[in-house]
């Protein structure tokens, strides 16, 4: 049984405020109609931000940005299900919005919904093809497949993800761990070492390649 690697994180108390800074990557990019609450959670007052969404909705229900917004605010804040209430309740506004899908991806993959999640990503590579932190959707939808088990898929999304940040060790690490559970060693050899070249302090790709290397010898 090959040890389970888990994926590198930032030094945050949970999962779901890691995913807040992915999303916090969508801010400057696209356009806001209430800068005041924006800016709040850009200062990081997210209680001030979602008080300022929630008069927004409770004067407009139909406002969307205030429904993008609190969900972001909510998600750093680690409340994961108030976030997928309000952002829910956003894509009966704008079912399409990509922002909200996103969302939705990380709260689902933060609470272990990898069905849901993967939906999620998916939705979201599809309708924006050219969108900004598709590298990242691309490694998340690599550690929903390795969740499941799903070890040649995994290794399709992390390649393609290392191809679009060639200078990520630890997603280099990863792909290495995919192809290694999917029994393709020369290749998990490969990634193992690309990872040490970009990070030689990293541990997990030094024991996977020792782990693999010897299992090679012994074939």
């Amino acid at each position: 049984m090959i040890p389970f690697i888990f994926p590198c994180r930032p030094a945050l108390k949970s999962g779901a405020l890691a995913a807040s800074f992915f999303l916090f990557a969508f801010v400057p990019l696209f356009a806001q109609t209430r800068p005041d609450a924006l800016q709040a959670f850009r200062d990081g007052d997210f209680e001030r931000s979602i008080a300022i969404c929630r008069s927004e909705i409770a004067e407009n229900p139909r406002n969307l940005e205030a429904h993008v917004v609190i969900g972001w605010s909510l998600v750093a804040m680690g409340r994961l299900d108030e976030a997928r209430t309000y952002t829910l309740a956003g894509r009966n506004i704008s079912r399409y919005d990509v922002r909200l899908i996103l969302t939705l991806g990380e709260i689902a993959f933060s609470q272990g919904r990898n069905v849901e999640a993967l939906q999620h990503f998916q939705d979201f590579i599809n309708l924006a093809p050219d969108g900004p932190r598709k590298d990242r959707v691309y490694y998340l939808l690599g550690e929903v497949y390795m969740r499941m088990g799903r070890f040649r898929h995994a290794d399709i999304a992390l390649t393609t993800a290392v191809h679009r940040v060639p200078g990520n060790a630890a997603w280099w690490t990863r792909l290495a761990y995919a192809r290694e559970n999917a029994g393709d060693l020369s290749a998990a050899v490969v990634a193992y070492e690309r990872a040490i070249s970009l990070n030689s302090q990293l541990g997990d790709a030094q024991r996977g390649l020792e782990r693999v290397r010897q299992t090679l010898a012994r074939q």
